[in-house]
């Protein structure tokens, strides 16, 4: 029982390893798109010192507004946890 266990416990890992490179990817994905649409006005071989200069602070506020918007997240999800375990121990008692 202590080996399925680990095994269930293993899986979840992975699933979890898989869902956040999922997630790193999608980021990434819509970062270079809004960013190059933003930025980019006429594609060539290499970008201006503007192009650079936008590409950089459209990724820096993509990411800070990308952390932002996890952080609260997560806050919440730990605060629903919280309240369905209170909830859990009130009707128990």
């Amino acid at each position: 029982m202590a080996a399925a266990n680990m095994e269930k416990g293993e899986l979840m890992n992975q699933v979890k390893q898989q869902i956040a490179l999922a997630n790193a990817q999608e980021m990434l994905s819509k970062m270079t798109e809004k960013c190059f649409k933003k930025c980019i006005q006429k594609p060539g071989k290499s970008l201006d010192s503007t192009e650079q200069r936008c590409i950089s602070q459209c990724m820096d506020r993509f990411m800070d507004a990308w952390n932002l918007v996890s952080r609260t997240y997560g806050n919440r999800l730990q605060r629903e946890q919280y309240r369905s375990m209170d909830s859990v121990e009130e009707m128990t008692s």
